[in-house]
Parts: structure tokens; sequence; C-alpha cells
């Protein structure tokens, strides 16, 4: 899921190669953040996140979290020798130095992330608000679409009647044949049958969820195992059997915040979460219900999608720098490198493909649905095959599910009208659409 605050992250964080043990909000400066803005939202104080234009000097006033951005900014810099995507780290700094209203070096490194022309296209990104008037900025914004055209081959499956569900995940259970989509609105997990009627599997009024987002099954018994959590960092792992009667909610001990997002099931029943709140990755037992958190060789940056390969030996997760590949049996870590000309940066849903990954990419300026082809070890992107960019289908899509050859993803989400766990703006809700794209 998109979140709309920023990672904690200090400088001590970057000198030890592990991962932060618990870190508040998300990565840097999200796409959506200058709309709440816009909008006033509440999430936000208004000195920290919404500064007015009041100038000091004839400078904008500096914002009430420069400190804490100047060190996720120099966190950043400390990794850059160990990340194969340069362009992740220029783009990530760019918008550190936006937000510091340090336009001139934003747009400085802007100009070197796109000159890589690996995909990042700043022309969706709210945070380069200010810049879109300036000639440079439509400059590299004309070169970037003559790289990167729009491409439009999904097609509408499924369209939601409930226009107020702010979906997050998708998931498919291939011996019903159906579809389950989570509601952080409604908090709530509908069903969507074979013949697309769509009715409720968990109903709003049950159990008393928090906003669900991921959604896997088990691949031993066909129960569901579904993640939670609020802005204000209360998180659970839910536990469903394939009635929706409620098996088990589990959380992780301690006052720290903790945001649940997206999640694998390995074969012996285990659970692999993120923790995007707390910028962690959690391994849980459900026969001790303990959680176990797994060590990597950097920090992460809001962790978000998460994958396995088919043999559940390699554990893949995304955070705003790229895809990190895990080897659950050596415990052995280290970055994808994503190749020339590609990033996989900024992914919220990411699933493992014929030995490939399947990206959304909705942190990388405008949103694309991609597919990663990997080399034989699992660690190299030989090709990048953009599969949706910059279309109707590409409103704000979060995270998808593969049924046999056909990807189906969440195509509007509307989380950017979610504050809160709230919904600001109930004129503008629509019905959710569920895109199908054909796999290479």
């Amino acid at each position: 899921m998109l979140h709309f605050n920023h990672v904690r992250l200090t400088l001590a964080d970057a000198v030890y190669p592990v991962m932060p043990a618990a870190r508040p909000h998300r990565s840097p400066f999200p796409p959506l953040l200058a709309i709440l803005c816009l909008l006033g939202s509440p999430l936000f104080s208004p000195s920290a996140y919404c500064q007015d234009q009041d100038e000091v000097k004839g400078a904008p006033a500096e914002p009430s979290d420069a400190q804490e951005i100047r060190e996720q900014i120099a966190a950043v810099e400390k990794l850059q020798h160990i990340l194969p995507d340069r362009g992740a780290a220029l783009y990530f700094l760019a918008e550190a130095k936006e937000h510091l209203h340090e336009t001139r070096e934003a747009l400085a490194l802007l100009k070197e992330c796109i000159a890589l022309q690996e995909g990042f296209d700043p022309s969706g990104e709210p945070a380069f608000l200010e810049l879109k008037t300036t000639k440079e900025f439509t400059t590299l914004i004309e070169g970037v679409h003559r790289d990167f055209p729009v491409v439009a081959q999904a097609h509408e499956a499924v369209r939601t009647t409930e226009k107020d569900l702010i979906p997050e995940g998708l998931a498919y259970d291939a011996q019903r044949n159906v579809f389950y989509l989570s509601s952080l609105n409604r908090r709530k997990i509908v069903e969507i049958g074979r013949d697309g009627k769509i009715s409720d599997f968990v109903p709003s009024d049950q159990f008393a969820l928090l906003p669900v987002l991921g959604i896997r099954l088990d691949p031993r018994d066909g129960t569901v195992w579904a993640d939670s959590f609020t802005d204000s960092g209360h998180t659970e792992l839910l536990h469903f059997d394939a009635t929706g009667k409620l098996l088990g909610r589990f959380k992780p001990d301690g006052a720290a915040k903790h945001g649940f997002n997206d999640l694998v099931v390995l074969g012996n029943g285990e659970v692999i979460t993120t923790d995007s709140l707390a910028n962690a990755v959690y391994r849980f037992d459900p026969a001790t219900h303990a959680f176990k958190t797994l060590t990597l060789h950097r920090p992460l940056f809001y962790p978000n999608g998460i994958a396995l390969s088919d043999d559940g030996h390699h554990l893949y997760v995304a955070d705003s720098l790229g895809v990190v590949s895990l080897d659950l049996a050596t415990g052995e870590s280290r970055d994808v490198d994503p190749g020339p000309r590609s990033t996989l940066a900024g992914i919220d849903g990411l699933y493992w493909y014929h030995g490939g990954l399947i990206g959304i990419q909705n942190g990388i300026g405008s949103p694309r649905v991609a597919v990663f082809h990997l080399s034989t070890d699992g660690l190299r992107v030989t090709r990048t095959t953009v599969l949706e960019n910059r279309s109707n289908f590409c409103v704000l899509p979060t995270t998808g599910a593969i049924r046999g050859s056909d990807f189906f993803f969440i195509a509007n989400s509307q989380i950017d009208n979610l504050n809160n766990d709230k919904v600001m703006d109930v004129t503008r809700l629509e019905s959710i659409r569920i895109g199908v794209l054909r796999l290479p």
C-alpha cells in the first residue's frame, strides 16, 4: 500500500548493514503527498508537510522535519555505493531535496536520474508540482515520454458496485476459482466469483477488523491470510478459513508502531510479511505465534511488495530503492540488479512468474506494470517488458493476482482519497476496476 508519511531512518541506521528494528513511517516523499497537502489533509501537521509560503529572507520557510529529511539523505548517499540502481537513489534524493525547497539541487538530481533512462517519470509525481511550470522540467518529461511511451494493453475484467471499498490487496484461489479483494475503508474482504458476482467473504460488521491490505492463500489448505494496519501504527496478521471464519489474529509484542502490508505463505505454513512502518520483514510461525525479524544486508525504506520463488528458496522484498533477494536457507541477501535502462524501485505489488517478477510500480512518478525477466540465479534483470504505462488502467494501481497466463490487478485503488483511515471526499469515489493483462 502507498503510505503518506516519511521514513525515519537515522544516520546510525546506515552505518550498520542490518535492517532497522523499528522505525515509524514510510517511504521518502510519497507520490501523493502534494495532493494531500493541497487538500488540507489533517493527517499531516501544516508545519511539517503542507508548509505555508511564508518566506524568510526571500526563501520559503524550512520544513519542521528538515533534520529528519537530511538524515534520510545522508543514509541514502551512504548506501549509493552498494546499490545497483543509481537512478533509484537519485530519484529518492531529488524528492528529498525538493521537500527541503532545494529546487536547484532537486532538478540537477532529476536530470541525472532521467538521463539513465530507467523508467522514472516525474510527470505523475505531485512532490514536484512546483517544478512543472519550468521549461527544464517540461523538457525532461518530453524526453521521458519519448523513451517510455504510453502502453495500453489491459482491458476491464470486473467492476465493483461499491464505490467506497478503497481496495488494496487482491488474491486468487485456484481451487475455488474466485478472487479475494481487500478493503481499507470498509475493513472487509469481498469475494469475486467465477461469474463476476461480488459478495462479502468477510463482512464489515464481523470481527472489528483494521483496514485490510495484502491477501495470500495457504498452499496447504486453501485458508486465507491477510495483513491489516491503521495509520496510527496498530497492525494484525489475520487468518481465515475457506468460509470466511476467523481462525486467528496475531500482532507483534511491544508498543512500537507496525504496519503489516503484504505477505507470502511458505509451503510449511509459515508467513513472511513486510512491515512498512517498522521498515522490517517478519517471519511468523503459526505453531508458536512468534514473529522473527529477518536480517538483510541493508536498511529498507518502506518495504512493501513481497514474492516467493516457485521452489520456495528465494524471497524477494521490494522497497523504495529496489528489490532485495534473500536466500531463505543461507540467510544471504543482496539487491537484485535491474540492469541498464531499468528500475525495480517503488514496487507495490510484487509476484513471481516463470522465473521472473511482475511489479506494479507506483513509486516511480507515474505508475506502470512491468515484467522483469531474471537471470537463472534470480539476481539480475535480463529484460524488462512494460505491460501498461500511463494508461487509464494505471490511475493508481496497487496489487494484483495471477490466474494462468493472465495478470489481474487493481487499476484505480483511490488510496489517495483515504486519509487517517477515512474517505476525504465521497464525491470523488468511483467504481473500482480490475484490469487484466496477458503475460508474455
